[in-house]
């Protein structure tokens, strides 16, 4: 008995031991997945796009060398209560930093801003909406305007984060390079097979943007555009008379009657075929539905300013009916 009791001790101690030495391993372990990576101060850039969830950033400071595991990063923001605080935006990290401080500077504001012009605005809009933007104190939006005059309705709309103090030139050449890269990829081959020049194009597209709410009532505006141009009739577009009389207090002011006399080579009414250039930058879809247009009779629409809806007509006598249905 007292042989077996001998033996038991042992095993109780060797157990001992054994979890000892586990939970010192096990210590050790997490202890060394919250120190830094390495000693080095370099620091690298890392963004963090709108609505990225904590895990998905854990697993890219992992993937970046900046942390050893992405869970760790997940224990920390949940311990530090953080997970409302961490903000999308550009930071400066360093494989230096532990988790905790990494996780704390993320939450304390970024080095860049993010931007996002809206399809179918004007240059002078997105001048005065940069110019407004107090992150941005030098800003120059006559450099903006004087450089976006060389690339007309090139200035494409997206989201986009920037240095604060990014020049104002810079930041036309940054839309006008995402606005080739876009066309590129999404509509080159569009592009090539029509047989319509890219440059009438873009300039449909800036007026479809203005005049259509979404993708098929885009394909079907220009599609009436088209055939207008086709036969030698005017366009007779309201979104050119707004873009004539836009100012600073209203860029899109609603048209009227008068309006239709203005003398400008802007006016469709007054003028046959496209205006000389773009009258706003439009997105890929409108871009997409110029060229993707509906092949249809139709040569008239209508807007119906209570429900956006959109009437089309082939004859001048059915728009007339449309217009005094929808609009009287």
């Amino acid at each position: 008995m007292k042989k077996m009791s001998d033996t038991r001790s042992k095993m109780l101690v060797l157990l001992f031991v054994f979890l000892f030495a586990v939970g010192c391993v096990i210590s050790i372990v997490l202890y060394s997945l919250f120190t830094p990576v390495s000693a080095s101060v370099e620091t690298q850039s890392f963004v963090i796009p709108k609505g990225q969830g904590i895990s998905t950033i854990g697993e890219r400071l992992t993937q970046a060398g900046l942390l050893k595991h992405p869970l760790v990063f997940r224990f920390v923001v949940i311990q530090q209560q953080l997970g409302g605080k961490i903000q999308a935006g550009s930071f400066k990290l360093s494989p230096s930093m532990t988790p905790f401080e990494m996780a704390q500077t993320l939450t304390e504001g970024t080095e860049d801003v993010w931007i996002t012009f809206l399809e179918g605005w004007r240059a002078e809009e997105m001048a005065e909406y940069l110019a407004s933007k107090e992150e941005l104190a030098a800003f120059d939006p006559e450099l903006f305007l004087s450089t976006a005059k060389e690339y007309p309705g090139m200035l494409y709309p997206d989201t986009y984060l920037i240095p604060r103090e990014m020049e104002a030139d810079a930041i036309v050449l940054l839309l006008v390079n995402t606005f080739e890269s876009k066309i590129t990829a999404k509509v080159g081959t569009e592009v090539e097979k029509s047989d319509r020049d890219f440059d009438d194009v873009l300039i449909m597209a800036s007026i479809v943007q203005r005049e259509a709410r979404d993708y098929e009532q885009m394909r079907h505006v220009a599609g009436i555009l088209w055939n207008r141009i086709d036969i030698g009739m005017a366009l007779q577009v309201d979104a050119t008379l707004q873009f004539v009389r836009g100012t600073s207090a209203q860029w899109w002011p609603n048209p009227t009657a008068a309006d239709k006399a203005l003398v400008s080579p802007f006016n469709t009414y007054q003028n046959v075929g496209l205006p000389p250039q773009p009258i706003s930058n439009p997105g890929i879809e409108a871009i997409q539905a110029t060229l993707d247009y509906l092949d249809v009779p139709d040569l008239f629409y209508i807007h119906d300013p209570a429900t956006g809806k959109m009437y089309f007509a082939e004859t001048i006598d059915q728009h007339n009916a449309n217009v005094n249905k929808y609009l009287r």
